[in-house]
């Protein structure tokens, strides 16, 4: 009886001394005095110091729409890289002097256009006049916007209007005179020019006479009547006369004619007459800032 007493202390102690997790000694049971073998083992995984530390959810999180935002920019920034020349085009556009070295021939018809129109007694004559300026207004277009301008890139080309148009336009948008030759994939009836071809060159060449008279230098067209004279026979230079005839505001008037280019003592041929009203828009300052329309 007295054993199994001693053999339940012994327990008991034991017990009791295991239950302190400070204590790791071998503990002693029976009379003989033994030492029991005993260890602590722990379930916690032993972080390995090779190893960089656990970053937490909000660092992780950070990190990643840092790196998105890095990797948007530039991906917007390589994206507009080729958009940098039409937009600097745009906002910084050539002169008029500088139009007209940038045209340079490239067909035997394109050479040909050219050397007559440069050499005409009408083109010598304008020249001569101090109160105009001579230019080639459609190629202050930049280059990537031609395909999307009907006169300044679509209608431009072998066997349409050859070369760019030259004009001499008065100080003041007093007046103007453009020099043009016309080919024969714009007609309507087979050798006959199109007569909306016709008015096209009507509405924006009196726009462009009265431009330097209006605020901001831009209008948009409010009216235009056009009477036709004569069929425009194809392959064949033209010529159209504006002029300023009042001017209100934001509001000019303008009238003007399309006529056949002819040598010197010779009559030329009215081909359409048109007046014309335009009206500089109230937004027409943003405008100027995107579009050159001198």
């Amino acid at each position: 009886m007295s054993t199994a007493r001693n053999v339940l202390a012994q327990v008991v102690r034991y017990r009791r001394l295991t239950a302190n997790p400070r204590i790791n000694a071998r503990v002693a049971l029976g009379p003989s005095r033994r030492p029991l073998p005993c260890r602590f083992v722990s379930t916690a995984p032993i972080p390995d110091p090779s190893l960089p530390p656990h970053r937490s959810f909000l660092r992780r999180a950070v990190s990643f729409v840092a790196i998105g935002i890095v990797f948007t920019s530039l991906g917007i920034v390589m994206g507009s890289i080729p958009a940098m020349p039409a937009v600097s085009g745009l906002m910084n556009p050539p002169t008029d002097e500088e139009t007209l070295a940038m045209f340079a021939p490239e067909t035997e018809q394109e050479r040909e256009v050219e050397a007559f129109i440069d050499s005409h007694p009408l083109t010598l004559a304008m020249r001569t006049k101090e109160s105009f300026a001579e230019s080639r207004p459609h190629l202050k277009i930049p280059p990537p916007f031609r395909d999307y301008n009907l006169t300044g890139g679509t209608l431009l080309g072998t066997n349409r209007i050859v070369v760019p148009p030259v004009i001499f336009a008065e100080s003041g948008g007093k007046s103007l005179v453009s020099i043009s030759y016309l080919g024969h994939e714009l007609c309507g009836h087979p050798g006959i020019i199109h007569g909306g071809l016709l008015a096209t060159l009507l509405d924006e060449g009196l726009a462009r006479c009265c431009f330097a008279a209006l605020p901001h230098k831009v209008g948009m067209t409010a009216n235009l009547n056009i009477n036709y004279r004569a069929p425009a026979p194809a392959g064949s230079y033209i010529v159209l006369k504006a002029t300023t005839t009042k001017v209100e505001g934001r509001k000019a008037w303008v009238e003007g004619r399309i006529e056949t280019l002819v040598g010197e003592g010779e009559k030329p041929v009215v081909l359409a007459e048109a007046t014309a009203l335009f009206v500089s828009p109230k937004q027409a300052a943003m405008m100027m800032n995107v579009y050159p329309t001198t």
